[in-house]
């Protein structure tokens, strides 16, 4: 009775988080399901992990210090300060997007927390990010790059980004549940967002009043440069515009998870 009492008496959205919390165990089976679908029938399996930055790196490579000269030293170092963090961000966006539509099956069989499905994507893409630090670790071993007490901020960096692609996630799956163009409408988006995100060139290079822009649009932008501040160049990441960007992706979060509680009641409706 007491026990009940208490329940009640907590504010409804603490309520949802012990019941998300509960599920814990189905976060980690829908991320186990998602790394097994993703290289099922692969020879090189989780090897993928690994070999697609590396080749991603390879064809930059190629292309910019080979061909255009760039003069950046370490450059595979720099493009794989920038490579990890967007493939976490382009895979767990394009996958968050069909997350719900994906599994309306599920849905319609089983009650648990919705929100769990597009965030158990952005999960499952943040162990391809760490499987693939020790690719980045290696180059910068290889290359002479400082390993520097400022590496203890990683984890930060990543709640981070967990924070903002959570929150984008839940937005677009959503979203697509009413709009099915959304998937496509974010091929073409996520193209316009590689290119705003500083992957193989500093913001610094950007000049004028569009730095400031880029860094407020795009809180990848922001992200990449304190990975980069503390793995390429060893050094502190900016903590003011770091700060900044967390309580960007502390807000991005609450309107992804604000929109996606007030409008999940008609999935079944739509699915």
């Amino acid at each position: 009775m007491e026990r009940s009492a208490v329940r009640n008496a907590r504010p409804a959205w603490l309520q949802r988080l012990v019941e998300i919390a509960s599920y814990r165990d189905l976060v980690r089976n829908l991320v186990s399901r998602d790394l097994k679908v993703r290289y099922r029938e692969s020879f090189v399996g989780f090897g993928w992990s690994l070999l697609n930055p590396l080749l991603m790196t390879a064809v930059f490579y190629l292309v910019f210090q080979v061909f255009l000269r760039n003069p950046t030293p370490m450059f595979p170092v720099f493009l794989l300060c920038g490579i990890l963090p967007w493939n976490w961000c382009a895979a767990a966006v394009s996958g968050g997007v069909n997350s719900v539509v994906g599994n309306a099956h599920l849905i319609k069989k089983v009650y648990f927390p919705r929100e769990l499905l597009p965030v158990s994507i952005v999960a499952s893409n943040m162990v391809h990010f760490v499987l693939a630090l020790p690719v980045l670790f290696l180059m910068m071993l290889i290359f002479g790059a400082p390993f520097t007490g400022w590496l203890l901020l990683i984890p930060l960096l990543m709640a981070i980004e967990f924070v903002f692609l959570a929150g984008v996630a839940l937005f677009l799956a959503c979203l697509n549940v009413f709009l099915r163009d959304t998937g496509p409408i974010m091929e073409v988006l996520l193209s316009l967002w590689f290119f705003l995100t500083p992957i193989f060139y500093r913001v610094d290079d950007v000049t004028g009043r569009w730095a400031t822009l880029l860094y407020l649009a795009n809180p990848m932008a922001s992200v990449v440069t304190a990975y980069r501040a503390i793995l390429y160049d060893g050094h502190s990441p900016d903590f003011a515009v770091l700060g900044a960007t967390t309580l960007i992706s502390l807000a991005v979060l609450v309107v992804g998870y604000g929109f996606f509680s007030r409008f999940s009641r008609w999935f079944g409706e739509e699915l």
